[in-house]
């Protein structure tokens, strides 16, 4: 009976977490504000705006998700609580099972719902659509691409999110050249977006036969997936679209037929593709969508009026404008250069677990305390 004890202990400990997660997210604010939308989306005149009409429904569809979510992880501690109660009260060794896998999916929960309160950007709660580049330097790098690749996967199976491939192409000898996949799941777009940027391993490479350290760059670029209500203006002169046969040795990744797409939008010179959907038309419209994913996502991120206004990145994937180094040799570390967040196990890393990054680059947006650091 003193383990139900413990667990009730944790549980109760874990209560001035749960009241602060609900001021963090003013759920009485939000029940308020739900009624009032309720009512404004009631008005007969409200679909007058159709623009504005699908922005408080958006607005209304994410506040009733946020209540809910936080109703159903408050009663499900109560419910342990409870259940703890009712062990000791009736010597019931049998509900230990339940009771310990209760309570590490709570605390899982509760973790999730603490990064879901510090999503506030506009297009956090959608999907995210998820790119990898390999950087210079051959097998090595498009390795590592490859484990990246592997590691974002893992971590949408770990938080029960799908993942579909749009784009593969694979590496020379090993690995990948580039990748595009869709990562789909509440506030995907919002927990991946700390996530863009150059990453750099260090290891003995298992392509060396004289057994040396290398040091590996790749780039990982992260854009929403906008609803269909959200209006890019891209006009169609503007646009390059080249089709071509999916190529590579990527036979299990790919449909290897004459649809594969490829559109530049020669303004910013911002060039999407996608060759894994079934026909010609559902490629175009999957790379449509990537491109307007992308403009969206540099308008808001650098504050621009116009699309217009956006000219392509060009950031090189090479030493200097690594986010993250992921080192396997002669010591294991992983380390984000912005937030100054490190994780030891680096195998679990490149498993999937990634919450502890997440959390930390959402605290320093929400506080600004950044470290800003390059080893």
């Amino acid at each position: 009976m003193i383990v139900f004890d413990e667990y009730r202990l944790r549980l109760q400990n874990a209560k001035p977490a749960l009241d602060e997660l609900e001021r963090a997210l003013d759920i009485a604010a939000a029940g308020e504000k739900i009624k009032e939308l309720e009512t404004l989306s009631a008005d007969p005149d409200f679909w007058t705006d159709m623009e504005s009409g699908q922005k408080v429904l958006r607005n209304l569809k994410q506040l009733q998700a946020t209540v809910v979510k936080y109703s159903a992880l408050f009663n499900a501690w109560q419910d342990l609580i409870t259940l703890c109660q009712l062990a000791v009260e009736e010597n019931d060794e049998s509900l230990l099972a339940d009771v310990s896998s209760g309570v590490e999916k709570w605390e899982s929960d509760m973790e999730q719902a603490r990064l879901t309160a510090l999503l506030s950007g506009e297009y956090d709660a959608c999907n995210a659509i998820v790119s990898f580049h390999a950087g210079s330097g051959g097998t090595e790098a498009q390795d590592w691409a490859e484990m990246l690749y592997r590691m974002y996967t893992r971590w949408a199976e770990r938080s029960d999110m799908k993942y579909k491939i749009l784009d593969y192409q694979d590496g020379d000898e090993a690995g990948l050249k580039r990748a595009v996949i869709l990562i789909e799941g509440a506030n995907a777009f919002g927990c991946l977006k700390g996530e863009m940027g150059v990453h750099r391993l260090v290891r003995i490479s298992p392509f060396d036969s004289s057994g040396r350290r290398h040091t590996s760059f790749a780039a990982v670029e992260i854009m929403p997936e906008l609803p269909d209500d959200v209006v890019i203006d891209i006009r169609e002169e503007d646009l390059k679209v080249d089709t071509y046969r999916s190529g590579g040795a990527g036979g299990q990744h790919v449909n290897k037929t004459e649809s594969a797409i490829r559109i530049t939008h020669v303004p910013s010179g911002i060039i999407v593709a996608c060759q894994n959907e079934r026909s010609q038309h559902q490629n175009r419209e999957m790379a449509m969508k990537m491109l307007r994913s992308k403009l969206a996502e540099i308008k808001e991120r650098e504050h621009l009026d116009r699309i217009e206004d956006i000219k392509g990145e060009q950031k090189a994937i090479e030493w200097g404008s690594q986010i993250r180094s992921y080192v396997f040799m002669p010591y294991t570390l992983a380390k984000d250069h912005r937030t100054g967040h490190e994780a030891g196990n680096i195998a679990a890393v490149m498993d999937g677990d990634l919450n502890g990054f997440i959390s930390a680059y959402l605290t320093c947006m929400a506080t600004g305390n950044w470290k800003n650091s390059v080893d």
